[in-house]
């Protein structure tokens, strides 16, 4: 695992930490790296993740409603918010390339959610990357052009909603 994807990792799990008590950024941290061992630069990223994420909540979590297909934001599963906050967080406020967003998040809903959250994820992610892109395609005046970097992978499902909404909670 990069250095980085341990980072995403650490800051998905304190961002699920903060959903359950809202503690300032830094107390959370603190209470955070005194049992998670990681080099200096893996923490500063992790850190970084988890503070922008937080103070961008009024922004991310309309996003993500928007795009949650038949679901009530406060219904998502704790870890399925904390794995959204952090991919739309990247798409919307950094220039890490899309596949790289999208990838290490289904990973994250993989590993760390339940069986049809990758799928869940990847939709919402891939719905939130659409509209972006459309919108500045729209403010610059130009015309779409393949880029690698904004391509869906093709291995995993394009919707957002899941096969029975009540079964999630």
């Amino acid at each position: 695992m990069s250095l980085r994807s341990k980072s995403r990792e650490f800051a998905m799990q304190m961002i699920f930490q903060w959903d359950s008590n809202q503690q300032t950024p830094a107390r959370l941290e603190a209470k955070f790296w005194k049992s998670a061992k990681a080099a200096d630069t893996t923490r500063a990223f992790a850190n970084r993740l988890l503070e922008g994420t937080i103070k961008e909540l009024a922004v991310l979590d309309p996003i993500i409603t928007k795009h949650a297909d038949n679901w009530k934001f406060e219904r998502l599963s704790s870890i399925d918010r904390a794995i959204l906050r952090l991919g739309v967080y990247e798409l919307r406020f950094s220039d890490t390339p899309f596949k790289v967003v999208m990838n290490e998040c289904v990973e994250l809903a993989k590993k760390f959610s339940s069986e049809d959250a990758g799928g869940f994820v990847n939709g919402i992610l891939d719905a939130v990357h659409k509209e972006t892109a459309s919108a500045a395609i729209k403010a610059d005046g130009a015309q779409p052009t393949s880029n690698a970097a904004t391509e869906q992978p093709a291995s995993t499902p394009t919707h957002a909603t899941p096969d029975d909404p009540a079964s999630r909670s």
